[in-house]
């Protein structure tokens, strides 16, 4: 299995960027679709970004669409989060999470993944 680690999360103005790491240890990481979701207090965890084991295939939830880049470096076993131009509404606890060979159709929903990190808080002050 694979074990993540997510980092780069902490307070932002509105308007400002961050940008959240996912290291991965444990198994080839370059096998594995990434996605990151994150949850919100009082709220269910959503979708926000996920990205195919090459990189070539990105996908986002409508609400950052334009604003946030999912990305990856299979060498350094590491996925990415680019968070630009943040709001308030993007304050949450954000998570990565894996999945073991092809993105799929379905990887906007959280069982399609297997293996998740403990997350890191993101909060937007306005």
């Amino acid at each position: 299995q694979v074990q993540l680690v997510e980092s780069g999360g902490g307070l932002v103005q509105a308007g400002g960027s961050l940008r959240l790491s996912c290291a991965a240890s444990g198994r080839t990481f370059s096998n594995y679709a990434m996605g990151w979701f994150r949850q919100a207090p009082g709220k269910e965890r959503e979708f926000v970004a996920a990205i195919s084991w090459s990189g070539g295939d990105t996908y986002y939830a409508d609400s950052v669409k334009g604003r946030f880049t999912i990305s990856r470096a299979n060498a350094k076993n590491t996925v990415y989060l680019q968070m630009n131009s943040l709001k308030s509404e993007d304050t949450a606890v954000y998570y990565c999470a894996a999945r073991l060979g092809s993105l799929g159709s379905r990887w906007f929903e959280e069982y399609w993944y297997a293996y998740w990190g403990q997350g890191t808080q993101v909060t937007v002050s306005s």
